[in-house]
Formats: structure tokens, C-alpha cells, sequence
């Protein structure tokens, strides 16, 4: 389980997220969604222990992300798919990673098949396309099996196949009992992947619920632009 408490960030006079709750239960996809600049990004940083919140909290699994021993065998985390060592081949940044993991180095190459790297898994990340950087991503994320997934718009750069590919994977893990947060600001695809929606603008939460909740006279869409702004 993901809980966020009344999470904020302040830089300088610029309050970016300001008092954010909500909760990813397990079994289910959560959908971030909110416009570029919304603060969903900064959300994610704090829930993965890569900013610490100027006041609130955040726990995955009960704890603190920096609390949780060896992290990546409970959270899979894919927040920016260019921070990747561009001089190593797609398998040996899973191989490396595996490693520091303790999983079975026998894991990489299936790993690699499910996301349909095995064909550039000896080729050096500095030239694999920003789809391929997202796949490989996708793969480092579930390396350690983890219950939990973080992932900040996962789809940017992927063909409408890889997109296909991506919700059926994550689809596919909420349905085994995996929680799964997604970030985006494409509304329409995670409508299509999320049992629950955030909606964040101007770094507050200004809606949570299904689809059915959101939705004024069926059409999310235009509740969606009423509740961040971008209908004006």
C-alpha cells in the first residue's frame, strides 16, 4: 500500500505541492494524473525518498521509503527513463542491478524477453530509442519482484503497440494484488489502465475517486479541464 498524508514541498517562496493525501490500495491501478507543472513528479520524488516533504509523510508498505531494507525488492520505481549509464548494454544495467538486489542473475534475460529487449539486450542504452529507455526501465522496475510499482508517465516515447504492451503489464500486476501508482498527464490512457483516479493542479489534489465519481454526465474529459483550469 501506498499512503500519502497531507504531503507538501516548498522551494523558496514556490509552494510546488502543497497538502496532498490519498491512498493506493493494493489489487489496484491509481491513475496521477493533472497537467505539466502540476507537481506530480515532486509527489513521486517524495513517495521514492528523492525529496523530502517540507511538512506531511508518505509510507510504502508502513514505512518511509529510506526505511524500507533493500527498497527495490519492495517498490519498483520508474521516475526518468535517460537516467540510465548510456556506455552499458541493456542487460548489463539489469545484470549490475541484480546484483546489488541479491536476485538471480538468471532473472535479466527473462526480464528482458518480457519487454521485448532480448534483440538490443547487447546493445549500448546510447542507442536505444526513448521507447527502448522506457522498456528497460519497465524491466528495472520489476527486477526485484516487487509488490509495489512507482512509475511516472511510462508510456512517453512507446508506439500504440508498446502502449497496448504497457497497460496490459500493469494491468496484469494489480490483477496478481500489486498496487500500482501511475503518473501521466495523457487522461484518456490511464482512464483505460486506473480503478481510481488523483487529480492534481497547481500542486493540490482537486479530486480523487472511479471514474463514475469523476465523471459529470459521462464525459471525464471535460471534468477533467473544468477541475485543473485548462477549460478557461
Amino acid at each position: 500500500m501506498i499512503e500519502v498524508s497531507h504531503l507538501s514541498r516548498r522551494y523558496g517562496d514556490r509552494l510546488a505541492v502543497h497538502d496532498v493525501s490519498f491512498r493506493c490500495e493494493p489489487g489496484t491501478v491509481t491513475g496521477f494524473v493533472g497537467p505539466n507543472g502540476a507537481g506530480k513528479s515532486t509527489t513521486l520524488r517524495m513517495i521514492c525518498g528523492l525529496s523530502r516533504p517540507t511538512s506531511g509523510q508518505a509510507l510504502v508498505c508502513g514505512v518511509p521509503y529510506r526505511r524500507l531494507g533493500n527498497p527495490g525488492r519492495q517498490v519498483g520505481v520508474l521516475l526518468d527513463a535517460s537516467a540510465q549509464h548510456a556506455g552499458r548494454t541493456g542487460r548489463e544495467v539489469l545484470a549490475l542491478s541484480a546484483r546489488l538486489l541479491g536476485v538471480p542473475t538468471a532473472r535479466v534475460d527473462g526480464l528482458l524477453d518480457l519487454v521485448g529487449l532480448s534483440g538490443a539486450a547487447r546493445t549500448r542504452v546510447r542507442g536505444y530509442s526513448l521507447g527502448m529507455r522506457q522498456r528497460l526501465g519497465v524491466a528495472h522496475a520489476l527486477l526485484g519482484e516487487p509488490p509495489v510499482l512507482v512509475l511516472d508517465e511510462p508510456s512517453t516515447g512507446l508506439d500504440p503497440a508498446g502502449i497496448r504492451w504497457m497497460r496490459d503489464l500493469l494491468r496484469g500486476h494489480a490483477d496478481r494484488g500489486g498496487t500500482v501508482l501511475l503518473s501521466s498527464h495523457l487522461l484518456a490512457e490511464v482512464d483505460r489502465t486506473a480503478d481510481r483516479l488523483v487529480v492534481i493542479a497547481a500542486g493540490r489534489v482537486v479530486a480523487q475517486g472511479g471514474r463514475a465519481e469523476l465523471a459529470a454526465g459521462g464525459d471525464l474529459e471535460a471534468e477533467f479541464l473544468r477541475l485543473t483550469g485548462a477549460d478557461r
